[in-house]
């Protein structure tokens, strides 16, 4: 028999071996076998004492799953620490995520895709004592991730011809608010076309500290995460010039599969142990079968809305075809999954981390490390999968998704649309709509929502006059009413379907624009 000839790697030279089957070979190369040295740190508040006034904070976590609540709280301490800008999907709730850090005054800025859910943060933003750059969702996770790949910009469609491009969000207001005009305003970004397609530059977000949170953190840094524990927190390891994580289990060095480690320990400075508890923002459970008997007590005007939130969402359903791969938005889109038609199956794909997402849990099933994008507390299917959301806007943008359904405040005649804030009045937050709508040739994007606002004026307009969320995007537009479809290349509208008892007169009167009648028009 031959020998094989093998090459033994040490720190100063390659040797050749010769190796001859059951021969003992004894190497002298130079190779160290000490033990690394452990990145653990006792005490939370020594881990984050070298974060000074002025840096640049990434805070990981999506709603309340995933935040690192013990580095945070550690954080708050050190009042010395202050005009801080935070880095973050959103901008915390309560006392828990950045909410911490807003509680005691430390943060002057904040780039967020949605901060919303913090009614504190949006009121000192609507009130001048606050900065905010407001991001699209796959934006801000790609921002993070290109900083930490050592890409200084990169183009992308979302955002393209809307306010993220002209940079018509103010960054901040002037004292007083709103009413006393701008003193910070909006980034402006540039654009070019790429194979017929427009496209904006965005910039690398650089962080000088991240605080991380992850299920199991071995003794030299490696991580893994839990279901969507992953969300930001995977590139903002990667990002900082310290990366700071807290475990929720620290385990032996070895203990972890190299086939499980999500983020390796060459991104990670400290590791401390978590102990502040997790937390849910939305629980929300799976209808017991006692209750479907149960008297409504809604009151007669919420139930009618209720009754027509159904319909839209049972009329949409039958868009989703066997197999195909949906991202359901929050509202009605949640409601579309119970109206399926027998024998289709799809993959529900949440843009925090899942595909393959299941009904909401039963109370025993409740985990707070697996929430869909609503915060909201569900279930994984057979074959589902989980992963971080750089992966997730990927399949996004990529155009890997077959249809995406959102609500919106209003849509124009071409396929325009605007769901994410109000000026002066409303900032809840692009979040991942903006991701969601750019790529409609590839992925159809469908509107489902209440035909006309609260104050009965149409939603279906000529022309949106609140900021865009995208522009000739929309391809479907469904409501209680009516069923349009859209020619986003001519900019035209046509009605293809009336609900059950709406007649033709009533959608033109409560429509803003006009519109052509399908010849063969049907009746649901």
């Amino acid at each position: 028999m031959s020998p094989m000839l093998a090459t033994y790697v040490s720190r100063a030279t390659l040797v050749p071996v010769l190796f001859k089957p059951r021969v003992t070979v004894l190497l002298r190369g130079r190779w160290s076998s000490t033990v690394a040295q452990s990145k653990v740190w006792e005490s939370p508040d020594e881990a984050v004492k070298d974060v000074k006034s002025g840096d640049v904070l990434l805070c990981g976590g999506f709603g309340l799953a995933g935040v690192p609540d013990t580095l945070l709280a550690a954080l708050a301490k050190r009042k010395d620490v202050t005009k801080l800008t935070g880095v973050s999907n959103n901008a915390g709730a309560g006392d828990s995520g950045l909410g911490k850090l807003f509680n005691t005054k430390q943060i002057d800025k904040v780039v967020a895709s949605y901060p919303g859910g913090n009614k504190a943060f949006e009121a000192l933003y609507l009130k001048g004592e606050v900065s905010l750059e407001l991001c699209p969702q796959g934006t801000l996770v790609e921002r993070l991730r290109a900083h930490a790949a050592g890409i200084p910009a990169f183009f992308t469609p979302t955002g393209a011809s809307t306010a993220v491009e002209d940079g018509s969000i103010p960054t901040r207001y002037n004292e007083g608010g709103f009413a006393n005009g701008v003193k910070i305003p909006g980034i402006k970004k540039e654009s070019r076309e790429f194979g017929g397609r427009k496209y904006i530059m965005e910039p690398a977000i650089a962080g000088d500290v991240a605080f991380i949170r992850a299920w199991k953190v071995d003794e030299v840094g490696n991580c893994v995460f839990r279901y969507t524990q992953q969300n930001f927190s995977t590139v903002m390891a990667k990002n900082a010039k310290l990366t700071i994580v807290e475990a929720d289990q620290i385990v032996p060095t070895g203990s972890l599969s190299p086939n499980a480690i999500h983020v390796p320990g060459i991104y990670v400075d400290r590791v401390v142990q978590s102990t502040a508890p997790k937390q849910i923002e939305h629980i929300k459970l799976a209808p017991s079968p006692s209750s479907s008997g149960e008297q409504s007590t809604l009151s007669a005007e919420k139930e009618f809305a209720q009754k027509m939130r159904h319909r839209t969402a049972k009329r949409a359903a039958k868009e989703l075809k066997d197999g195909f791969y949906v991202n359901l938005g929050i509202g009605i889109p949640t409601l579309i999954p119970a109206y399926l038609e027998p024998g289709v199956r799809v993959w529900l794909q949440s843009e925090n981390g899942i595909l393959g997402m299941g009904p909401y849990p039963t109370a025993e099933q409740v985990d707070p490390d697996l929430i869909n994008a609503g915060k909201e507390t569900v279930t994984l299917l057979p074959g589902a999968s989980v992963f971080d959301s750089s992966e997730s806007f990927a399949m996004i943008r990529g155009g890997h998704v077959d249809l995406s359904i959102l609500g919106a405040m209003q849509v124009s005649q071409a396929g325009d649309i605007a769901n994410f804030m109000i000026p002066g009045k409303l900032v809840k937050g692009i979040g991942g709509a903006m991701d969601l709508v750019s790529n409609p040739d590839q992925t159809k994007v469908i509107v489902v929502m209440e035909h006309c606002a609260k104050d009965g004026s149409p939603k279906i307009l000529k022309e949106c006059t609140l900021p865009l969320t995208g522009a000739r995007t929309v391809s479907q537009i469904i409501t209680e009413l009516a069923v349009f479809d859209v020619d986003r290349k001519n900019g035209h509208l046509e009605l293809v379907e009336l609900q059950e008892g709406v007649t033709l007169e009533e959608v033109r009167a409560k429509t803003g624009c006009d519109f052509k009648v399908r010849g063969n028009l049907s009746k649901l």
